[in-house]
């Protein structure tokens, strides 16, 4: 859980590395919490809750894997590609 609450505090930073297990525990956790609010949306009857979620960590998350693609030893716009 550490490491999902350290890449949120670290929502802007593009510079640095995240090593294998920081970003997997990232994407662990943001898919864990994604069908947590899936879940809820659909006994609600809404699509608000996982929309406002995704959105809120869209920065997290493209920083995230650019400080992955960094250790790695590519840049960040690596992602443009998927």
């Amino acid at each position: 859980m550490e490491h999902f609450t350290a890449a949120v505090q670290q929502y802007a930073n593009f510079e640095g590395r995240n090593t294998r297990t920081q970003y997997w525990m990232f994407v662990l956790f943001f898919m864990i919490f994604y069908t947590g609010c899936a879940v809820i949306d659909y006994m609600l009857g809404m699509k608000y809750i996982t929309a406002l979620y995704s959105f809120v960590l869209l920065l997290p998350r493209v920083a995230a894997g650019a400080r992955r693609l960094h250790d790695t030893g590519r840049s960040g716009w690596w992602q443009q590609l998927s």
